[in-house]
């Protein structure tokens, strides 16, 4: 652990990040308290917020072993904020001897920088020298992010943000739950009796956003989870079947039509190898269905099975080739890099098995072990197990990528990143994901449906942003769906 000791209580969510980002490997607290207040720990840290400054001061074993301070002034909070986070780092660096990728950047959303700047009409060579000098960002991240607001203005220039929405439609069922995983899932065998009534309450749902928002222009839906093709086949026809009627989208032989001023892109993530078949892919073909996704994480073999996955990488294959025989020709697949036990030539290995397939997009995760996963509640159980992510190996996901003829689109971090990385979606000339740069850039209001999902509405053309959230448990989705309902409209009221 490493315990971090304030004299007020202020700027912990940046410190605690900083610190974690770091060290990944430790619990960090962070509080105001006195020296007594805090358990042993690996280095204790002693931040003092004065009047016009702010010291750091590293102890270990009750030894001195770093000091450092800088200029503060308190009214101007985001100024003393860069300058906390500046000197921070740079006192964790010496302390470590180590470097992070980002920087000071410890946000989800990293592209919104060079984004914003852009819009600005700032040069590459001014957002370079701001990231430089106020994050500390290495080039190559920098160069990344650029790269990737760049292609993403491409991508969502055309889509009315204001008179415009999307649409997430959740399915919390799963064959399995991963080790790593967090989400809100629930095993497809023990709920099947039960998948109609779920069924029956996210159509009222549906239907009452359909009436809502029939004035504005659906741009994108994306059926997510949990693993939507875990769905029984008629029970897939049904979901599609009843948003493709609601929100009209269908045409006279209910297939899906795209087009100017109208839907962009419907994705549905086919996710685990293992719930596909030929009849569940006649479903969303017949519907035309524009974008699916067939995750297999790894292909190496031993780390799926101590994952918790139940399909084989010749599944992942087969999977694959059906989806191609059967014209699906905009195809993700998302893989994890960090994973327990696997090194950089089991990521080469499994990056020359996607060379192979050809695949649309490839969405590279850094693995982010969340605090309720089975990793992090069961810490114990997989103490054993080696976990380690490096600079070489996420370059040689790019490498690799670059080779497939995929470019950098969408940029994300999470908390707890292994290797304090990011995950990037990589695509095809006109294949990127408009969803997923949607969701990232918080610039349009995303409608989310279903147990645990959160809908996003974005107020006075992305100046305010307001969440409202489903509740997780299925049973409490299905017997509540009215307050469910309830808590949207009052949020659209307040637009």
């Amino acid at each position: 652990m490493i315990t971090v000791e304030l004299n007020k209580a202020d700027f912990e969510y940046d410190i605690h990040s900083l610190v974690k980002a770091f060290y990944p490997e430790q619990d960090v607290l962070v509080k105001a308290g006195s020296r007594e207040d805090f358990p042993e720990s690996f280095f204790h840290l002693v931040i003092l917020y004065e009047t016009e400054e702010i010291t750091f001061s590293f102890y270990q074993k009750e030894e001195q072993m770093l000091t450092g301070k800088t200029a503060a002034d308190f009214s101007d909070r985001r100024t003393t904020k860069n300058r906390l986070k500046q000197r921070l780092y740079e006192l964790l660096s010496d302390f470590s001897g180590r470097k992070l990728p980002w920087g000071t950047l410890t946000g989800i959303r990293p592209v919104k920088i060079p984004m914003s700047m852009l819009e600005q009409k700032k040069t590459e060579d001014e957002i370079r020298a701001y990231m430089k000098e106020t994050y500390f960002a290495s080039d190559e991240k920098i160069s990344l992010s650029i790269e990737v607001a760049k292609r993403e203005r491409e991508v969502l220039s055309g889509i009315d943000y204001e008179n415009g929405y999307s649409l997430y439609i959740g399915i919390p069922f799963c064959p399995s739950t991963c080790l790593y995983c967090s989400f809100t899932s629930y095993p497809i065998a023990q709920w099947k009796n039960r998948i109609g009534d779920y069924l029956d309450v996210l159509e009222k749902e549906i239907c009452w956003t359909a009436k809502t928002m029939q004035k504005k222009t659906l741009n994108s839906v994306y059926i997510g989870g949990g693993t939507p093709t875990s769905l029984p086949p008629e029970h897939l026809e049904r979901l599609i079947s009843m948003i493709g009627r609601h929100f009209r989208l269908f045409d006279e032989q209910e297939r899906i039509v795209y087009g100017e001023n109208r839907l962009l892109e419907f994705t549905v993530e086919a996710g685990r190898p293992d719930s596909i078949t030929k009849e569940k892919l006649q479903v969303l073909k017949k519907h035309n269905i524009s974008r699916i996704s067939i995750n297999p994480q790894t292909m190496k073999e031993e780390t799926l099975r101590l994952i918790g996955r139940s399909h084989t990488v010749e599944q992942v294959r087969e999977s694959f080739h059906l989806a191609r025989e059967m014209g699906f020709d905009n195809i993700n697949m998302d893989l994890i890099v960090g994973l327990p036990e696997e090194s950089m030539e089991d990521v080469r290995c499994t990056m020359e098995e996607l060379k192979k397939l050809r695949p649309d997009n490839v969405t590279v995760h850094s693995l982010a072990v969340k605090r309720a996963a089975r990793l992090q509640t069961q810490r114990e159980e997989y103490a054993h197990l080696h976990m380690e992510n490096t600079w070489e190996t996420i370059r040689l996901t790019a490498e690799y990528c670059a080779e497939m003829g995929l470019f950098p689109y969408y940029l994300y971090r999470q908390k707890n990143m292994a290797g304090n990385f990011e995950n990037v979606g990589y695509a095809a000339l006109g294949k990127a994901g408009v969803y997923n740069i949607l969701i990232m850039e918080e610039k349009q209001t995303i409608m989310a449906l279903g147990a645990g999902a959160t809908s996003k509405v974005v107020f006075a053309n992305g100046e305010r942003i307001e969440r409202v959230g489903n509740v997780k448990d299925v049973t409490q989705y299905i017997e509540r769906i009215d307050e469910m309902i309830e808590r949207k409209r009052k949020l659209l009221e307040n637009r």
